[in-house]
């Protein structure tokens, strides 16, 4: 059974952030609220977590999952970032936009894409999951929530805890949250490119 913590947008209450983290540290999967839509997160290095995440949404290790990061030098140290690509994440971060990048020897290698070696990354632009990044001291490992079957995100905590309560350690009711998956862009070729539009507007990027 799942546990369900009230947490406010705007000023993330201290005490309810170290129990989610320690949940998170103690293998536990988290829905939690984002600029974008509601995403499914656990700790970078359990494997075990990664697994259950991966079942929860019905992918395969083919599909990308995303390191949720504190800033631009946190994705630095788990991407390779050169200063053509450095320009555009500064111009959408923190926003709702996932970029695909070359990892790092810093990122299991279980977690990259397996031909490719490549990682999403993102900076989000909510308080409670950049507190929460804070309080862990490093990035979250997570993807959409939408479920198996479903053609639509999942952006009410009542509702996610109806679906959810049972395989998930802890659901996180912040407010209102976006119906829209973040925009994503592949930065690995010479061009950027639009891999699937999102709440982040694509112009900005010069796409």
């Amino acid at each position: 059974m799942s546990q369900f913590f009230q947490i406010h947008p705007e000023n993330p209450q201290p005490r309810l952030l170290k129990q989610a983290a320690q949940i998170i540290h103690a293998g536990g999967i988290v829905a939690l609220p984002t600029d974008s839509c509601y995403a499914l997160v656990c700790h970078l290095d359990d494997k075990s977590a990664v697994e259950r995440l991966r079942r929860i949404r019905g992918i395969d290790e083919k599909h990308h999952l995303t390191l949720l990061c504190r800033d631009l030098s946190e994705i630095g140290v788990y991407a390779r970032v050169d200063n053509r690509q450095f320009r555009l994440l500064k111009a959408a971060t923190p926003g709702p936009y996932t970029f695909i990048l070359e990892a790092t020897r810093e990122v299991p290698r279980r977690l990259s894409h397996p031909s490719r070696k490549t990682i999403g990354l993102r900076v989000p632009e909510n308080r409670i999951v950049q507190a929460l990044l804070e309080e862990l001291g490093q990035p979250l490992l997570g993807t959409t929530l939408i479920l198996p079957g479903d053609e639509d995100t999942l952006t009410d905590a009542d509702s996610i805890r109806e679906r959810l309560e049972k395989h998930v350690e802890l659901i996180v009711d912040g407010g209102a949250c976006s119906f829209e998956p973040t925009t994503v862009v592949d930065l690995t070729g010479a061009e950027p490119e639009l891999v699937r539009q999102g709440r982040g507007a694509a112009p900005p990027l010069g796409l």
